[in-house]
């Protein structure tokens, strides 16, 4: 699948997320461009959205967008954190549902 990782999260967590086609924000060029722009052009060509912004499920009305929204929840985004979501992450990744958001870690 077609992983983008959002800006928020460290992109060097993009590494651990094995046997996916995994792009940053910074890789693609669009570092500066805000949550619904962003997503419009995610979903042109990435299956899955990877964030730490949990209010993105309220301040977007993500079923308009077909692709699957991944919040990871962990103390905070640093590398540390995250990486303990991992396992989770790459079991969600292929049963996530475009239009919805899926939860992992506490």
């Amino acid at each position: 699948m077609k992983v983008f990782v959002d800006e928020c999260i460290d992109w060097r967590l993009a590494r651990s997320i094995q046997g996916h086609d995994t792009k940053t924000s910074r890789q693609m060029g669009w570092s500066t461009i805000k949550n619904g722009d962003l997503l419009a052009l995610v979903a042109k060509e990435f299956d899955v959205f990877v964030t730490v912004d949990r209010n993105l499920s309220f301040q977007q009305n993500l079923p308009a967008f077909p692709i699957a929204v991944i919040v990871l929840r962990a103390p905070s985004n640093r590398l540390a954190d995250l990486q303990c979501l991992i396992p989770n992450l790459l079991a969600y990744i292929p049963v996530a549902t475009p239009g919805a958001v899926t939860y992992v870690g506490d």
